[in-house]
């Protein structure tokens, strides 16, 4: 998911993504210089005025505190709560901070959330549970009829799809308002493919058999009772160096490995493995 844009990224996104414009261009129709404003998109520049901070608020037609990072709205920092219709509970979910306001935001504006909020409020009032107990009285009282008069066997094709073809209303509801949430979702993930904290789907991150394999022989090899060579592990797992964490910092990730039932089993298996090696290997170089 898209992390907060810092006052430099705005700046640039807004110039580029919103205005289309060269650094260039932008300063013949702000009057600021286009070093100065080079340097406002740099990421390791701080300083930058209250006029150039006004200046390309109304030029750009958002809010001074959302150029600052102060807020995530562009045109309306100072909405009532009243206009949005929203009672204690709900400002005070979005405030805590507990749920990911962005991503409620982009499914707010999704093309099919209108959709979905309609099944739901549909499925709510139960304003189509009539007519779907009225289509499946239908489709029961045809079966019924079908059996009086045909008295047809066990498992009859016909009879068991009349049988099959009536929906509970569950069932109903869970398929349409579940068809409506994953086009959302589809379409939302989609779209942070490219997101710096989003994971590639083309990099595998997980480690190898053969390289965990490698792991553990580095780690049971290394000197120091089973606490160290468990918390070396973690390290190689991490791409840390072990060598480079101060005592306290080894002896403090020895304690936390030794809770670790896996690393426990993990390093037991591989002392009997290694036994074993080393003992197939020394009968074979005696049979030489």
């Amino acid at each position: 998911m898209e992390v907060k844009l810092t006052i430099q990224e705005r700046l640039k996104d807004l110039r580029v993504v919103d205005k289309h414009l060269t650094l260039e261009q932008l300063s013949e129709q702000t009057g600021l210089s286009r070093s100065a404003l080079g340097n406002y998109e740099s990421n390791d520049f701080k300083d930058i005025s209250p006029f150039a901070v006004a200046t390309l608020a109304e030029f750009y037609g958002v809010s001074t505190d959302y150029l600052l990072g102060l807020t995530e709205n562009k045109n309306h920092p100072n909405t009532e709560l009243q206009a949005l219709h929203l009672n204690d509970d709900m400002v005070k979910l979005l405030s805590s901070g507990k749920i990911n306001n962005r991503l409620l935001c982009e499914m707010a504006l999704h093309p099919g959330f209108l959709q979905l909020m309609t099944d739901i409020e549909i499925c709510v009032d139960r304003i189509a549970d009539m007519h779907i107990n009225d289509m499946n009285q239908l489709l029961e009282t045809m079966r019924q009829a079908v059996i009086r008069k045909y008295a047809p066997e066990d498992h009859d094709l016909n009879v068991r799809t009349l049988e099959l073809a009536q929906v509970s209303e569950d069932i109903f509801y869970s398929h349409v308002i579940h068809d409506d949430l994953d086009a959302i979702v589809k379409d939302i993930r989609a779209a942070h493919q490219k997101d710096r904290t989003t994971a590639d789907p083309g990099h595998d991150t997980a480690a190898t058999v053969e390289e965990v394999q490698e792991m553990l022989e580095k780690a049971f090899n290394y000197e120091g009772n089973l606490d160290l060579k468990r918390a070396y592990y973690i390290c190689q797992s991490l791409k840390i160096d072990y060598e480079r964490l101060s005592q306290d910092d080894q002896e403090a990730l020895s304690r936390i490995a030794r809770k670790s039932p896996v690393l426990t089993t993990a390093f037991s298996q591989r002392g009997k493995a290694a036994f074993y090696q080393q003992k197939n290997s020394g009968k074979k170089k005696r049979k030489k």
